[in-house]
Order: C-alpha cells, then structure tokens, then sequence
C-alpha cells in the first residue's frame, strides 16, 4: 500500500510511462512511482490529466480527489472494480440483515462517542464525563440517538457554546475539509474490496452515493476534530489544507501498536466487513487511541 499523499496546487500536465506518475511543469518534470502513492489531492483546476495515468491510478487504487475552485475536494475517481469477485461481495452486503447492521453500527456509534470524550478528557473539559456515561446508553441501531446527543455536547464543549456545524466560518470549512480527505480513504476501502458505497447500514439516503463509507468513518471523524482544534487558525488557508491532506499519515495506537491512520482505517472496515457477513462478532471490531 502506498504512504504518500501527493498535493498538486499549482497548473501541469499529468501523465503515465513505466509504473510512474510524471508531472510535468513548464520547464520542470518530476516523476513518482505509483507504489508509493496512496492518495492524489488536485488543488488546482488548471491539471490536465491523461486517461493512461487514470487508467493506472484505477488498477493501483489510488484514491484522485479533485476540488472545485475554492479548494474545496467536492469529488473522487474510483475503480468500477476492487475486486475479482465483486458479484459475489455485493450479493453478500444486499443479505446483511438489519439485525446485524444495527448490532455494528451500535458498535461504530459507541467507537466514536469513545474518540469524542477521549479528546475532551486531554482537553481537561468536563463534558467528557458526559460522553463517557453516553457509550454505555447507546442501544441497537442507536435508536435513542446518543450519536445526535454526544454530537451537540461535544462540538460546543470543544468550539464553544455559539458553535454550530451550520455556520460559515473557518473551522466548518477546515472540519469539512478534513472529513472530505477521510471520506475519500473509506471509500477507497470500501470499493478494493467489492461493496457498494451506496449501500449503507444506517445512512440511506437516495442522494448520497457514499453511505456505507458515510457510516464508517465515524469513529474517525474526531481525528479530524482535534487536528482543527491544534493546528486551524482564524484563516483557513493552504497550508491548513496540506495539514488536513496529510491526514491519513498521522500515527494513531491499534491493539499493541502504531500504525498510520491509512493502515488503522483499513482494518477497522474490514472488521466492520467481516462483522456483517458473521464472520466475527460484532464485539470483536477492534478500537483504536490517539496519542
């Protein structure tokens, strides 16, 4: 698997020859090799990309997000195909009962209240003793939506009490940001191993064609949460976003060690995965910590 993210901020040409990515800028040419690349951040709108090199990115499944003119990622390229029995993954996530995707994502609801009071606790706040009586009320299918309740607790707790998701400011242009960059590495899992993104186990909206990965990236979203909260200032600029791209190479403690974020994400959807098809319990989807 790859470890670089790879930013394209400025205009070039993009193309492919012999396992390498060749960009191309004016007098200058720089070349890397697909294999170290996970993940191809476009932040400009003037990149001229040739259909070999998206062809490669496909079969080495690289993640190519690309952002609108305010830099802002508002899509992704992924391969039709992760998988070589892809028919057979897909006939297994239409048989997932509900029982069973309510029991994990239950799971996914408690992994993320846990990261959410774990990161008021380091910030001494006393909300976190709050979070932490939440993770034990969530029930099956979270139906007294402890998600919503430890959500509203949480962000005014580690924003303040004005805070809001629906305000324009620039910590909600930074956590999107950030959730975008996260959004596109699940999706990325997701598809290399045969499944639909649209298919979620508790989002299910028509109009969203990332539900699963939606679902799955939750207990996630927190990383995002602190890295605005220690590094995003009054401005979100570039260099908040080469902050936020980079979000996948941070280190974060899985069962007895460290490992990047990419890695941790990995696993953690294939537990999720192995969950639903019964092929392990759903108690035994692995957690992780922050340093």
């Amino acid at each position: 698997m790859g470890f670089r993210t790879i930013f394209i901020e400025s205009p070039c040409r993009l193309s492919y020859k012999s396992g390498y990515m060749v960009v191309r800028k004016e007098d200058d040419v720089a070349k890397i090799h697909l294999s170290e690349i996970s993940s191809i951040m476009l932040q400009t709108m003037r990149v001229y990309i040739s259909a070999y090199l998206m062809a490669e990115l496909a079969k080495s499944k690289i993640s190519l997000v690309y952002s609108d003119e305010r830099h802002n990622p508002v899509g992704q390229a992924l391969p039709l195909y992760g998988a070589h029995n892809v028919s057979k993954r897909i006939q297994e996530q239409l048989a997932w009962g509900e029982p069973i995707k309510k029991r994990v994502w239950q799971r996914v609801v408690r992994e993320k209240i846990r990261q959410q009071a774990a990161v008021l606790s380091d910030r001494d706040l006393p909300e976190a003793r709050v979070l932490k009586a939440a993770i034990d009320e969530v029930r099956s299918g979270d139906t007294t939506n402890r998600e919503a309740y430890a959500a509203r607790v949480y962000f005014q707790a580690l924003f303040g009490q004005g805070f809001s998701r629906d305000i324009n400011c620039p910590v909600n242009d930074a956590l999107n940001y950030g959730y975008a960059v996260l959004l596109s590495s699940v999706n990325r899992e997701i598809v290399s191993r045969g499944y639909l993104t649209q298919c979620g186990i508790c989002h299910h909206s028509e109009y969203n064609e990332f539900n699963l990965a939606c679902d799955l990236m939750e207990p996630f979203r927190p990383i995002v949460d602190r890295m605005v909260d220690e590094w995003i200032g009054a401005e979100f600029d570039a260099g908040s976003r080469r902050i936020l791209g980079d979000l996948m190479n941070t280190t974060v403690l899985y069962k007895d060690g460290e490992y990047r974020l990419s890695s941790v994400v990995s696993l953690f959807v294939q537990d999720c995965i192995n969950a639903l098809n019964k092929k392990i319990g759903v108690d035994e989807v692995q957690g992780f910590d922050v340093r």
